[in-house]
């Protein structure tokens, strides 16, 4: 009796460890497989502010997706990276520091390179050249920079466009205000809280096009301006998005985003 007893514990604990080796096995598998799906499907966050049609902004009319240039463009990018691109709509003046935080993986936001911003993150190679313009109402009487002398000039805060507003304003004698986002600038220029706003082109073609009451003209100095997509400082992600820029470019996927975007029909 007590053999047979003793055999009977041997088999119940036998049983027991092989069907905990069984769920300890379907557990590592399922880990396993659950990082191979980590890998697969890898996002990376990237920040832009929705405010600079035609590169990033909401058509209220169709939706809430953000859509654009430099939308479709990351998209491009990461199907070049295998990766996908999760877009958040941050203020512009918010995105340099939720790279630096971590917040986001990329920018792309019509952001120029410049030498406090190089300080803290990485940029590609460029993307995109422009011009800067100063928009006005057409009943402003402003026709040249030597017209703002004593005027208000509508700039985004922490663009490119508020340091030349800066050096325009100290030339000609006119005051600098800085708004959040490009369609404050064009809002208040009409409720003539402001006389002026710096943009650049392909942005203000947009204004123009849909708005017949004001026009534009070219900023007399141009600045070197070029769009560049930032990364977090020392991040490998540059060398890989410039590779991606380049095969993009020479597959002439760039250019028929310009042609989409960009051109004014």
């Amino acid at each position: 009796m007590k053999n047979k007893f003793f055999m009977l514990m041997l088999v119940l604990v036998i049983g027991v460890l092989a069907a905990c080796g069984t769920k300890e096995d379907k557990a590592n598998n399922a880990s396993s497989n659950a990082d191979k799906g980590t890998e697969e499907k890898q996002v990376l966050k990237v920040g832009t502010s929705s405010d600079y049609a035609p590169f990033e902004y909401v058509d209220v009319a169709k939706g809430e997706e953000i859509i654009g240039f430099d939308i479709d463009l990351i998209k491009l990018v990461g199907e070049k990276l295998g990766v996908e691109m999760q877009v958040q709509d941050i203020d512009f003046n918010s995105l340099v520091p939720a790279l630096q935080a971590g917040k986001v993986d990329v920018v792309i936001s019509g952001m120029s390179p410049n030498e406090e911003r190089e300080k803290v993150v990485d940029f590609s190679n460029k993307y995109n050249q422009t011009e800067q313009v100063i928009v006005v109402k057409k009943d402003s009487g402003i026709k040249k920079e030597a017209d703002l002398a004593g005027k208000k000039i509508g700039v985004q805060t922490a663009s490119i466009q508020e340091n030349l507003g800066n050096k325009i304003a100290k030339d000609v004698d006119a005051t600098v205000e800085g708004r959040t986002r490009i369609p404050e600038i064009i809002q208040d220029m009409m409720s003539k809280r402001l006389d002026a706003g710096i943009v650049e082109s392909g942005v203000a073609k947009g204004y123009l096009k849909t708005n017949d009451e004001l026009e534009a003209f070219p900023v007399k100095e141009q600045p070197e301006d070029f769009k560049a997509i930032a990364v977090q400082k020392g991040s490998d992600l540059k060398d890989k998005i410039n590779k991606a820029l380049k095969e993009l470019e020479d597959e002439g996927k760039i250019k028929e985003l310009e042609e989409k975007w960009l051109k004014v029909q």
